[in-house]
């Protein structure tokens, strides 16, 4: 018992100086959701009196890593995330880590090319055929070059795609949504790795000044860097529909996806000013609130009310 008691006054005395090392709340994850956080950051840095927020991008995948890998001052306190919800294989309820989900909105992912280069409209079947590694009834290794061997009333343009990593929510959303809506159950759903697409990183603006730079590519990336880049760059029409605020409010848009972050309930009380930023969050993304300039969709009415919920649970 004596050894014991002994173990846990060291434990608490280490949490205790841990705490004083990191006063500034840590924040991980998508890189969709990174601008919408660098202007929550901004604005709970100019209006409280909390440390500003440390913010890095790490794709979702990358970022519930982080955050599920345990808890303590060494371990983030919040983790943004696009179109997935952490899952099993983070083990998250392994490490003990407890949290509180927030859907806080929507976005689309875009297809989109300089503003100088070729006007591209395309089926969600054409998308597929276009990035899966195997495509056919068959399955058998993507043949095409062009887009225009897909389907000779789309350009005779290389296909050149520039996207995510594996570890990215907006690369497992796009695979979701177009190559498992198109291969699942037929073929293996695999980005193509002959050169046609090209990882390119967790850094979406990086991606956009390339298009910029190279007419002849396309890019995916989130709704809102396009908003954002509209004198640079234009969206792939999909589905026959645009990318477009309203369409993909509406769900209209094929490939969209909610916008999440969590919270990590072990570090409420630990380190400072989470509620409050969370609340900060929430209450930017309100419709025509600063995150819907930015390019985030907001939610409805019920997606609101699950988010004051959500917070009052904390």
């Amino acid at each position: 018992m004596k050894k014991l008691l002994i173990a846990a006054t060291l434990v608490a005395a280490a949490a205790s100086s841990a705490s004083a090392q990191r006063e500034a709340i840590r924040v991980v994850g998508s890189s969709t959701v990174f601008p919408f956080a660098t202007a929550v950051i901004e604005e709970f840095s100019a209006t409280s009196d909390y440390e500003a927020p440390v913010l890095s991008s790490d794709g979702s995948g990358g970022g519930f890593r982080l955050f599920c890998a345990g808890v303590g001052l060494d371990h983030p306190d919040i983790s943004n995330a696009s179109s997935r919800q952490i899952g099993k294989k983070e083990l998250c309820d392994a490490n003990g880590v407890e949290f509180t989900e927030f859907m806080i909105g929507y976005d689309g992912i875009v297809l989109a090319n300089s503003n100088e280069g070729v006007d591209l409209s395309v089926s969600v079947e054409q998308l597929a055929n276009a990035l899966n590694a195997t495509v056919g009834a068959d399955c058998m290794p993507n043949p095409y070059t062009m887009w225009s061997d897909i389907d000779p009333s789309l350009p005779a343009v290389e296909i050149e795609v520039l996207g995510p990593p594996s570890s990215s929510g907006t690369r497992a959303a796009f695979e979701e949504i177009v190559l498992e809506g198109v291969y699942d159950d037929v073929c293996e759903i695999e980005i193509r790795q002959d050169g046609a697409y090209i990882e390119a990183g967790e850094n979406d603006s990086a991606i956009v000044d390339e298009l910029v730079a190279n007419p002849n590519a396309f890019g995916v990336f989130g709704y809102s860097f396009l908003a954002n880049n509209g004198d640079r760059i234009k969206g792939a029409m999909v589905g026959g529909v645009a990318p477009e605020f309203e369409e993909i409010a509406s769900q209209n848009y094929p490939v969209s996806r909610s916008l999440y972050f969590y919270v990590k309930l072990n570090h409420l009380g630990v380190v400072a000013g989470i509620e409050d930023f969370v609340e900060l969050f929430i209450e930017m993304a309100q419709p025509g609130d600063e995150l819907e300039a930015l390019g985030m969709i907001p939610g409805s009415d019920e997606d609101r009310d699950a988010l004051e919920e959500a917070f009052e649970t904390l």
